[in-house]
């Protein structure tokens, strides 16, 4: 969708590579989303996907660059660790989505980014690639022979793309072969009809354990990382494009207001799923 170089361009391209770069990010979505409908069964994964891909189409003509929407890494690990139900889930997002159309409506967003140092920021991009960095191991280390084929196709493609116009879709090409693999061993899945979401809502006690368990664990993690991290590396790959903290608030906001009532689950923005699209 954008030049790599950083200019100004805002046109939208299809391309093999583009195709390639959008996948860039599913090594985070598709564990949580996943995870989370294993463990918790009164919650539609099909619902979680429908409204993953209707952001990202939007957030692709709203913003003209590569913006991630990713689920949100607390609330899943949280409810995947504890099996907590479909009410709490959707209480934390109404909550989370509440509290951040107000910032970014207000300004306050911008605000508390100017009081924030920048090294806190870069800090939690740091430590974010270490921990996604550490999980990765945890999937590589019991299948060795899969990790290394992957490893190998992607530095291949990179060192293709550096000294050739070979496209890098190295990210499309593991995706393929891992859904291949899959097929081969576990057999195509039975194909059904999605049921229209059903509006969910939540009791007073989803919304107390909602807001305690899962959205005051995730809200430091989304300002931090999804917003201001965010912000700050769309400015460092496209400086005459660059996003402010409150817009980027704003639009996670109406994201879980509008999704996780219909069975959606809570989104945000992400400097590693950009980076990850971006690359």
């Amino acid at each position: 969708m954008a030049e790599k170089t950083g200019t100004e361009e805002r046109g939208i391209r299809i391309t093999l590579e583009e195709v390639a770069g959008a996948v860039g990010d599913f090594g985070t979505i598709f564990p949580i989303l996943l995870g989370v409908a294993i463990v918790c069964p009164d919650v539609n994964v099909s619902h979680f996907f429908l409204f993953l891909a209707a952001w990202y189409i939007i957030a692709g003509f709203y913003y003209r660059l590569p913006m991630p929407i990713e689920p949100m890494k607390a609330i899943g690990a949280i409810v995947i660790a504890e099996g907590l139900c479909a009410g709490e889930i959707v209480a934390s997002g109404l909550v989370v989505g509440a509290l951040f159309l107000l910032l970014g409506l207000v300004g306050g967003m911008t605000w508390i980014g100017e009081r924030i140092p920048r090294s806190v920021v870069r800090g939690v991009q740091a430590g974010l690639a270490l921990i996604l960095l550490r999980t990765s191991l945890g999937y590589i280390v019991p299948d060795a022979l899969f990790a290394a084929v992957s490893i190998a196709i992607i530095l291949i493609f990179f060192v293709l793309s550096q000294r050739t116009r070979v496209p890098d879709v190295s990210a499309l090409l593991v995706l393929l072969i891992g859904l291949a693999a899959g097929i081969a061993t576990q057999g195509m899945p039975p194909f059904r009809l999605m049921p229209l979401p059903v509006p969910v809502i939540p009791m007073p006690a989803d919304f107390i354990a909602g807001t305690w368990d899962l959205a005051l664990p995730q809200i430091p993690l989304t300002l931090t990382n999804a917003i201001l991290a965010t912000s700050l590396l769309t400015y460092d790959l496209f400086p005459k494009q660059g996003v402010n903290p409150d817009r980027l608030s704003r639009t996670i906001g109406a994201m879980n207001l509008v999704s996780t009532p219909l069975g959606g689950f809570p989104m945000c923005h992400g400097a590693g799923g950009l980076a990850a699209m971006y690359r």
